[in-house]
């Protein structure tokens, strides 16, 4: 299935805002698609000067004669590189990711080959909104509301373990998304455990959980993450 599909608008309004956005401590962070990053490159270059190119845990340092820099990060499930044509070729490549996205009574999960979504399954179930009501009947609704946030999520957990767990052997990483409580209660489960190592230190803002989220998250969990300072 390609991931090119109308994305609903809240998502897309979440893409183009995440494109560029600014970095804690200065600079930005600039998000770009695997096959535009030597693209980016040339225009950083050609603005700041020919840059030396460093080794760095988290990927290349680009720093440019006039003081710029830029942290090439390199994304999940890509391998490390010395240079920017290794980089580019590395993030390129195709590779196996697993999803997972958490959020209330939703979950999505999903396997990407390279840019295809070739796995997927999304799962709703009714998580009760928060009441205004006092007293008694507020902690009787959030008892409830409690109760079904845990049914949901050990119903998520199945769903990983039916259709994430067996693919785990392929995954070059898995790229979690959505509520960070929710994707570590879920990763919790002890059957998961393999799932859990294979986890990406990125966490994509995504709205609610839906099909089209999921094939959205396919480009975002493939992205390169620029910080230009």
């Amino acid at each position: 299935m390609s991931s090119r599909v109308a994305f609903p608008g809240p998502w897309m309004a979440y893409r183009r805002a995440m494109s560029s956005r600014p970095a804690a401590g200065g600079g930005r962070w600039v998000e770009v698609d695997p096959g535009r990053v030597a693209r980016w490159v040339e225009g950083f270059t050609g603005r700041h000067g020919p840059p030396t190119t460093t080794v760095q845990e988290y990927g290349l340092l680009l720093t440019a004669p006039d003081g710029a820099t830029a942290e090439l990060h390199t994304p999940p499930g890509a391998s490390a590189s010395a240079d920017v044509p290794g980089f580019v070729a590395s993030a390129t490549a195709a590779r196996r990711l697993g999803l997972l996205l958490a959020r209330k009574g939703a979950v999505a999960v999903g396997v990407a080959d390279g840019t295809d979504l070739v796995v997927s399954k999304v799962d709703t179930r009714y998580v009760q909104g928060r009441t205004a009501a006092g007293g008694w009947s507020q902690q009787r609704f959030a008892r409830r509301r409690d109760n079904q946030a845990k049914a949901a999520l050990g119903d998520a957990a199945e769903l990983a373990v039916r259709l994430l767990l067996p693919e785990a052997g392929t995954l070059a990483a898995l790229v979690c998304g959505g509520d960070r409580r929710a994707v570590d209660t879920v990763l919790a489960d002890r059957r998961l455990a393999p799932l859990a190592a294979l986890r990406a230190p990125r966490l994509l803002d995504v709205p609610e959980p839906r099909h089209a989220v999921l094939v959205a998250a396919v480009a975002a969990a493939r992205a390169v993450h620029i910080l230009v300072r």
